[in-house]
């Protein structure tokens, strides 16, 4: 089995345990030929990307019980589909990437030039910028 690797050329970390995110909701950004959406974008979700995405269709936001899932919130971390973030991207509301957890599969899709423009950061203090 090799190890999927991410945007930076290493071992793909996980986005999220809490919430429950990838596409095979084990908490990383994998994809695979049942992936029709590839989800492989890590990114910690902002208010305007998630009313963004629910004026297209994706809800992201309510909680559906019969799915486990709690509806997402802003600052939680989410495997976004690649093409819902470049539409993000062109409407001026691209959440900021995890690019550790972000697949390099992306790359297909985005530059790295540009996934590092809206790269989330830790700060020392233990706030974060994007």
């Amino acid at each position: 089995m090799t190890l999927a690797r991410n945007v930076l050329g290493t071992e793909l970390l996980p986005c999220s345990y809490d919430p429950l995110t990838g596409f095979y909701r084990d908490g990383c950004c994998e994809t695979g030929p049942d992936d029709h959406g590839t989800h492989v974008v890590c990114a910690r979700v902002t208010a305007a990307f998630l009313e963004f995405s629910r004026e297209r269709g994706n809800d992201l936001s309510t909680p559906r019980p019969e799915w486990r899932f709690a509806g997402l919130k802003p600052g939680d971390r989410w495997c976004l589909c690649v093409e819902r973030w470049k539409e993000a991207l062109q409407a001026g509301v691209a959440p900021p990437v995890v690019l550790e957890s972000t697949n390099a599969t992306t790359l297909q899709h985005v530059s790295l030039e540009v996934l590092q423009q809206h790269a989330w950061h830790k700060t020392a203090d233990g706030s974060s910028t994007a």
